[in-house]
């Protein structure tokens, strides 16, 4: 019997082998939608062909009573919807149409769970696939390697979600690798989701929000580490491909209650409770770096006054997005946990006000610098912002954690001990020699509410001291050593017959 680890490294090994299909004809970007579409059926397909194995030895072969049955498990598969029924129609013309119509029934049935998922992935795109005959032969070869025998998904063979989970987590990372600057859309390295959720801490019970979750990998993980299943999940995404992936990937994940939502969260956030923003323990995010033309035109008169503090530049959307985290926490015990480029941490005018004004009120808890090339699609160093509401006392602590990783291939990875280090580091709120340092309000204000991390934590390594005394006998010794050789070398020379 294959462990676990054996089968997800095989299922893993198959999906991405399946990419061949599309690799260096259709952009990685484009290409990751029909991929996880087509892993996202083939699991539901065979969790629905498991169970009816299972209900027709209970039931003795009765239809009606299996159908009846089926009908209300987690997720409804229409017949001639299965992965199956697609592979057996491999070879007809209109292959991406009757596709298309699968899905459309499968989204149709589940409208609950799966509503409007699948309206922005079309797999008869001329655009995206070719045409006719091309797209055909893609979409053959897709369904073809899909029915890998060895891709077999049933729960009786893979056992655990987390496999299923776990190979959806693995192919967006991949994707996220050649995607380019793209990556950024729809990707956060685990490490650093990881990194978050054990910052933030979520507990039992708790709401847990993100409102730019990509694909959903930092949301599920800040569940995960609850280490129970009572919590709440809830996200907003502007992309309407990368919303259909963070829909899926909770599915996949046993998260099936997760509220994800599709829209622009800045210009118009679908959280809403009574007409009003709703409110969350937990408030995580990798929103985009400095995000251009993020609707600053209609920001001061924000129904939902989220920008009393300032309103950030029209080029610069980062405390756009930090004002509507912040005002998205409870007040009791809320927390938010946000991935920022450094340019936040200084740069000034209205965001130096904004800056100050969040200081100035207790709300910054830590700042973390993180190591360059951590993210794909840009090499610029980040840093993680911790903020709380009620907190103890009125320090902030800064860690400088971005020289201690793993050169993995050009690509930066926090490895667990940095982790662990960085976790360690903040929760005992000490200083540390060249890695961080605990500062109060007061020293804050001297540096003019600047927050750049080197102003707080020295990581310049001092020169030893030179003792010139001791450095100048050694000089005197080696030059009355090489004295004594040019003595002998003249000697030797003169025994030679080429005295000067």
């Amino acid at each position: 019997m294959p462990t676990k680890n054996e089968i997800q490294s095989e299922i893993n090994g198959i999906l991405w082998k399946a990419c061949d299909t599309f690799r260096g004809a259709v952009d990685p970007a484009e290409y990751k939608n029909y991929i996880l579409v087509m892993l996202f059926l083939k699991y539901v397909s065979d969790v629905w062909a498991d169970h009816y194995e299972k209900l027709r030895t209970e039931y003795g072969g009765d239809e009606e009573r299996i159908r009846r049955r089926l009908n209300r498990e987690r997720f409804v598969l229409p017949a001639n919807c299965t992965f199956q029924a697609l592979y057996d129609q491999r070879n007809a013309a209109n292959l991406g149409e009757i596709i298309n119509e699968a899905l459309d029934a499968v989204e149709e049935a589940n409208k609950a769970k799966l509503d409007g998922v699948f309206r922005n992935i079309d797999f008869n795109s001329e655009a995206s696939l070719g045409q006719t005959r091309e797209r055909n032969t893609r979409l053959k070869s897709l369904l073809e390697d899909f029915s890998d025998t060895r891709l077999d998904l049933r729960p009786s063979r893979v056992g655990h979600l987390d496999v299923i989970g776990d190979a959806y987590e693995y192919l967006i990372g991949k994707f996220a690798a050649g995607a380019g600057k793209k990556a950024g859309e729809f990707y956060t390295p685990p490490e650093v989701s990881q990194l978050i959720a054990r910052l933030v801490d979520p507990k039992p019970g708790e709401r847990i929000s993100d409102p730019a979750c990509g694909s959903g990998s930092l949301l599920i993980r800040c569940g995960q580490q609850v280490g129970s299943k009572d919590f709440s999940l809830y996200g907003q995404e502007a992309n309407g491909s990368t919303w259909a992936l963070a829909k899926m990937n909770m599915f996949l994940h046993g998260m099936d209650n997760a509220r994800i939502e599709w829209g622009d969260t800045i210009r118009d956030p679908k959280l809403l409770a009574d007409d009003k923003l709703m409110k969350f323990e937990v408030v995580v995010a990798n929103p985009p770096f400095s995000l251009d033309k993020w609707g600053q035109d209609k920001a001061s008169a924000d129904p939902y006054g989220r920008f009393h503090r300032g309103v950030p530049p029209k080029s610069k959307g980062d405390y756009a997005f930090i004002s509507h985290m912040i005002e998205t926490i409870t007040e009791d015990s809320g927390r938010v946990g946000v991935v920022v480029p450094h340019g936040v941490l200084f740069r000034g005018s209205s965001e130096g006000a904004i800056r100050q004004k969040l200081i100035e009120a207790n709300l910054l808890d830590a700042v973390i610098g993180l190591p360059v090339n951590l993210f794909y699609g840009t090499g610029i160093p980040a840093a993680i912002l911790v903020f709380r509401k009620h907190k103890p006392d009125t320090t902030v602590i800064f860690i400088d954690a971005s020289q201690e990783y793993e050169d993995v291939t050009n690509q930066s990875r926090l490895r667990p001990a940095d982790l662990d280090k960085i976790i360690a580091t903040y929760l005992a709120r000490k200083s540390v020699a060249k890695y961080a340092h605990v500062a109060d309000l007061e020293e804050i204000k001297e540096n003019d509410f600047n927050l750049n991390i080197a102003r707080f934590v020295d990581t310049i390594e001092e020169e030893e001291l030179i003792d010139i005394g001791a450095v100048q006998k050694e000089i005197d010794a080696l030059n009355g050593e090489l004295a004594q050789v040019e003595k002998k070398m003249a000697d030797y020379l003169k025994e030679l017959g080429h005295a000067s």
